[in-house]
């Protein structure tokens, strides 16, 4: 079983498009049962006592364009405690990567990664939160989440 934690700033968009894009790929492979899949924030931002907002509704309404759900799901923020818990922890930006070595004291174990680099790219994922593109952060994410996927499986 292979766990991975897909990190964006809020976890309102990226993050969660990540996860299920990436769900919605093993599961098209009946490959569910080897991930698990999940993610959350750098920063508190969409949570509000405890309790975080539920996906951006123009992010959830791209995945249901492309027939993927993610009802139910809620902003969660990064904590320490991450690090132990998952095999890859993958930002959306370097903005997150750089709050991801900060808040989880390091990488010592090489375990965080920019969603990108697995399509060979160093670019980041836009932000459709300023951009309002949801379109192009659907092709970026789902570009990523395909190569990593890709990758994975090869080391199966």
């Amino acid at each position: 079983m292979i766990s991975i934690l897909f990190v964006c700033h809020g976890n309102i968009c990226r993050s969660p498009m990540a996860e299920f894009i990436f769900r919605d790929l093993a599961k098209k492979h009946r490959m569910e049962d080897r991930f698990t899949v999940s993610s959350c924030a750098t920063s508190t931002e969409e949570i509000f006592m405890g309790v975080g907002n539920p996906v951006y509704p123009p992010a959830a309404a791209e995945l249901a364009k492309h027939g993927i759900s993610c009802a139910g799901k809620r902003a969660v923020q990064l904590t320490k405690a991450d690090y132990g818990k998952y095999d890859l922890l993958i930002g959306m930006d370097s903005a997150n990567i750089r709050n991801m070595h900060r808040m989880l004291g390091g990488d010592p174990d090489g375990k965080i990664h920019k969603l990108l680099e697995y399509t060979g790219s160093d670019r980041d994922v836009s932000d459709p939160w300023y951009s309002g593109r949801f379109d192009i952060a659907w092709r970026d994410i789902h570009a990523g989440c395909t190569a990593l996927f890709a990758k994975l499986c090869g080391e199966m």
